[in-house]
């Protein structure tokens, strides 16, 4: 006898070997692992923004947890910052009142980054041990784990670029560290939304040329906001405060000034800041587009969560173009600019919801409830 969805829902029955309950469950704890990185991508971009990241001269995983309690080992930890090339080039004369301020920056944001990895890995065993994890699942919960301890080694890695002579951090490494952070952030996201929302194998083959769309207006979000990250290792965002021309020209001077030419792209400031403007008023052409192609042809072809995503894509993408020209013109306030980067993770969430739900049911009478062999077939790994 078969049951509609939500007998079966009611009732308790497993699908897959597992209880709906449990899928749930787990869905939900993995969203709230996205909105932990989520929040620690701003709180990168504030420590950044406030010349805090070089603060903490060394890496203590373990014993790094407990901050300075007294006096004397506030003074010990301020010593060995003055040791630093930050200290000694850019921050000398500092008094460990102004020292203690941006520490607590950076610490809060290490252990903002080991909060994640608890709430992580203790809930993770915890539903392995009580067998509510579907066997399938298990790697790719233990590959999370791992990029969560690699982004870790990446961002002592990026920290200690800015302890050698020069006390900046390469921007190849700053943007190695937030482009992996977006990995695990998407990676966690769309296995969330599997378990919350079991999407279909294949795309609606009527929605095949728009999944690819969005698609690409999805990876070129991606490549922009990489390119943003080399504005922020660069600090290219306080040069050439003007909007839409660079210092009254449409292409700034000595674009291709450093040799070889590929330097250009990533270390010439003038070229970084160019290519991020031409490459945001691309994805901002791109969703402004998609937007106007899937209400135009795609009305009836989207469920609700697909069409919610629709009609929020360009709402993000014009706020985040708005936050980005305000950031340059008003010189590059920490509030501002960190909602610069935080927007930029809201649109890229919209599209990747945005995308998985396009593997689901059109909305409207044409789609007909499931029987439980049809959901147990769907929900299947």
């Amino acid at each position: 006898m078969e049951h509609s969805t939500s007998s079966v829902r009611d009732k308790g029955f497993e699908i897959s070997g597992q209880p709906i309950d449990y899928r749930r469950q787990l869905g939900l704890w993995l969203l709230a692992v996205c909105v932990m990185v989520f929040g620690i991508t701003v709180l990168g971009g504030v420590t950044r923004l406030t010349g805090s990241g070089l603060s903490m001269v060394d890496w203590q995983p373990l014993l790094g947890i407990v901050p300075p309690l007294s006096e004397a080992q506030w003074l010990r930890v301020f010593e060995m910052y003055r040791q630093s090339p930050e200290y000694i080039h850019i921050n000398a004369g500092m008094s460990l009142y102004e020292f203690k301020t941006i520490f607590w920056f950076e610490y809060g944001h290490r252990m903002v980054g080991r909060a994640i990895g608890l709430v992580f890995l203790l809930p993770f065993l915890y539903f392995l041990i009580r067998r509510r994890i579907p066997l399938h699942l298990v790697p790719k919960l233990l590959a999370m784990f791992i990029l969560g301890g690699m982004q870790g080694v990446m961002g002592w890695y990026m920290v200690m670029s800015g302890l050698a002579e020069d006390p900046f951090v390469s921007p190849y490494r700053l943007t190695a560290h937030f482009s992996l952070a977006m990995v695990i952030y998407v990676f966690v996201l769309w296995v969330a939304l599997d378990l919350l929302s079991p999407r279909a194998h294949e795309v609606t083959p009527s929605l095949g040329k728009f999944w690819w769309f969005t698609f690409g207006a999805t990876a070129l979000l991606a490549v922009t906001m990489a390119s943003g990250a080399f504005v922020a290792g660069l600090k290219a965002g306080y040069a050439y405060n003007t909007f839409p021309t660079m210092a009254g020209q449409w292409i700034p001077d000595g674009y291709w000034y450093l040799q070889p030419a590929w330097r250009n792209l990533f270390e010439n400031l003038a070229a970084v800041q160019f290519n991020h403007r031409m490459l945001a008023l691309l994805t901002t052409a791109a969703v402004l587009a998609l937007w106007i192609a899937g209400t135009q042809r795609y009305t009836d072809r989207f469920n609700d969560k697909a069409w919610v995503a629709l009609h929020l894509a360009p709402a993000a993408v014009l706020v985040q173009a708005a936050l980005g020209v305000g950031t340059l013109l008003l010189f590059v306030p920490t509030p501002l600019a960190a909602a610069h980067q935080g927007g930029a993770v809201v649109l890229f969430t919209v599209l990747v919801v945005l995308l998985h739900q396009m593997r689901l049911p059109a909305r409207g009478p044409m789609s007909a409830p499931l029987s439980a062999k049809e959901l147990a077939a769907r929900l299947a790994p």
